[in-house]
């Protein structure tokens, strides 16, 4: 599985994680929600509210087998580099 660099334009956003896990893990089911603003004045909140703090719906044949932490492990390593340019926390759901 190689992973690409999110384009520097497109920075951390839900379309941008959206894109990463259907290309990844090609889900069944996939939503990404951005709940940064919730989380304004959090450790990791930018002052933004966007771009920090997301929720992960997802289900994907990738986790047929895996334990939970297995599939979240999954999650995480597809969207790794987003985090060294601010992705501060994902909450993740597998449906």
């Amino acid at each position: 599985m190689t992973l690409h660099a999110p384009l520097a334009s497109q920075g951390v956003n839900a379309e941008a994680l959206q894109q990463r896990l259907q290309t990844v893990l090609q889900p069944t089911r996939l939503e990404v929600l951005d709940e940064s603003a919730a989380h304004a004045g959090h450790v990791g909140a930018n002052g933004t509210g966007a771009g920090t703090h997301f929720r992960v719906r997802i289900a994907s044949p990738a986790f047929t087998g895996c334990s939970r932490v297995a599939q979240h492990r999954l999650v995480y390593d597809a969207l790794r580099d987003f985090m060294d340019q601010g992705l501060h926390a994902i909450a993740i759901e597998v449906l």
